[in-house]
């Protein structure tokens, strides 16, 4: 048995002094008072005494790399970037190689991950415009969801047949999750600028070449086809505030049509791009402080449903160049919650709400069980955050294999003491066990 004895709990939209006792891989009791004696004596205790106590973060979309792009990262390096972090549940994409989109494929992905994640896992299987009898095949209650690129992906993953589209937005009972960016716009934007500056167009010319406009038309088309067909969709990080229009502020549990907005989209503007360049190139772009400050509010009024990484690790000598050489995407997942609760820090919101767009709402969103809150029964996954002691991000505490991060040389007020992943310590503040405790998640649909 773990005790985790006297920890600030947060959790439900409340915090208080409690113990948590962990059985094998569950929370077998939660103590608000003093904890008998005999469960001290008998238990390994973690004195958590000052620490904040809270669930397993999960992240609903990552790209570990894995198969196929592992000199970027892979399931193994990735993962336990991800528990250093407090993300000890995650949800991998499917544009590897090969890609995602075969039920063989799909499965190959959990035999892997079976005995090389330090995390919990699930994988998207992605959608392509011929490949609707196997998207069909899936089942619900073990895979997360279908992934749609609307938007510029490698292979023949860019959806861009209407028939197609309809076809897996009328007849796909599972969710549906898309990047939404139109096609065409994005390519009339780049052979404009190509007319300014050649093959060598600017890195801070990207969220305007992958514009709002491409952005909203995009993602208004997704919500129209989920109107039309009644079908479960999940819109993955947003970034313009003109795209707010199209959501609800309702609870989770009244929509069909869910969203995400990650976390650089929250922290960074387009002004960062004079000092971090292509380190910040992310599809959909960062964009102004106008929409920066939309989605934060956004997210504050219930529009915007949940928060993720996008974690895409590259080469740093992949991060090379202008618009239209330097690769999309960076590495996020090891420091995601504490740029969240450094948001808090600066007064945005509180530490309950991070919990909950990081923790509560994932697992209700996607239906997970038994994970994502402090509750008698469900799986400890569990981490504990010095509030009191800050963490500098430097190259020798970063453990993605790609070795970088766009937050290097940034201090956060809040350090990861432990996370514990089906009710094993598997970071103890410093190092990450080799032994891989991650489990697939499994959903209640």
């Amino acid at each position: 048995m773990i005790l985790l004895y006297k920890a600030t709990i947060i959790n439900d939209g409340k915090r208080y002094v409690g113990s948590v006792l962990i059985e094998h891989e569950r929370i077998s009791q939660i103590y608000i008072d003093d904890v008998p004696d005999q469960i001290v004596n008998n238990s390994e205790v973690f004195d958590s005494q000052g620490l904040y106590l809270i669930p397993g973060v999960i992240d609903d979309q990552v790209h570990f790399r894995d198969p196929g792009l592992t000199y970027k990262g892979d399931l193994v390096s990735e993962s336990k970037a991800a528990v250093a972090g407090g993300v000890t549940s995650y949800m991998d994409m499917p544009n590897t190689k090969p890609q995602t989109i075969t039920i063989d494929a799909l499965e190959q992905k959990f035999e892997n991950a079976a005995s090389r994640s330090a995390a919990n896992y699930s994988f998207f299987m992605g959608g392509t415009n011929d490949n609707l009898a196997e998207l069909k095949k899936i089942d619900s209650k073990k895979v997360c969801g279908v992934k749609i690129f609307m938007g510029a992906s490698t292979g023949n993953m860019l959806v861009d047949n209407t028939k197609s589209l309809q076809q897996i937005f009328a007849e796909v009972d599972s969710l549906i999750a898309t990047h939404c960016e139109k096609e065409e716009i994005i390519q009339k934007n780049i052979e404009e600028y190509k007319l300014r500056f050649g093959e060598e167009i600017p890195v801070k010319y990207h969220p305007l070449i992958r514009s709002a406009e491409a952005c909203y038309t995009s993602s208004a088309q997704a919500v129209e086809l989920a109107d039309k067909y009644g079908s479960r969709l999940h819109v993955l990080h947003l970034s313009t505030a003109q795209e707010m229009s199209l959501f609800s502020s309702s609870p989770i549990e009244d929509k069909k049509i869910t969203t995400e907005v990650c976390v650089h989209h929250l922290w960074f503007t387009d002004e960062d791009y004079n000092r971090l360049g292509a380190l910040i190139k992310w599809n959909p772009a960062i964009k102004t402080k106008s929409d920066r400050d939309a989605l934060r509010a956004a997210l504050i009024n219930g529009k915007l449903d949940m928060v993720a990484t996008d974690h895409a690790p590259h080469l740093l000598s992949e991060k090379e160049g202008g618009c239209l050489k330097a690769a999309s995407g960076g590495p996020l997942v090891q420091h995601s919650l504490q740029i969240m609760l450094e948001l808090s820090k600066q007064g945005l919101f509180t530490e309950e709400f991070v919990v909950e767009k990081m923790c509560h709402a994932t697992a209700k969103l996607f239906k997970v069980k038994d994970r994502g809150y402090i509750r008698e029964g469900y799986f400890a996954d569990l981490v504990l955050i010095d509030p009191k002691k800050a963490y500098t991000v430097s190259k020798d505490k970063i453990l993605y294999k790609c070795g970088w991060s766009p937050f290097e040389g940034e201090t956060f007020s809040h350090s990861i003491a432990a996370t514990f992943v089906n009710g094993k310590l598997v970071y103890n503040g410093k190092t990450v066990s080799d032994k891989n405790y991650g489990m697939a998640l499994e959903f209640n649909r």
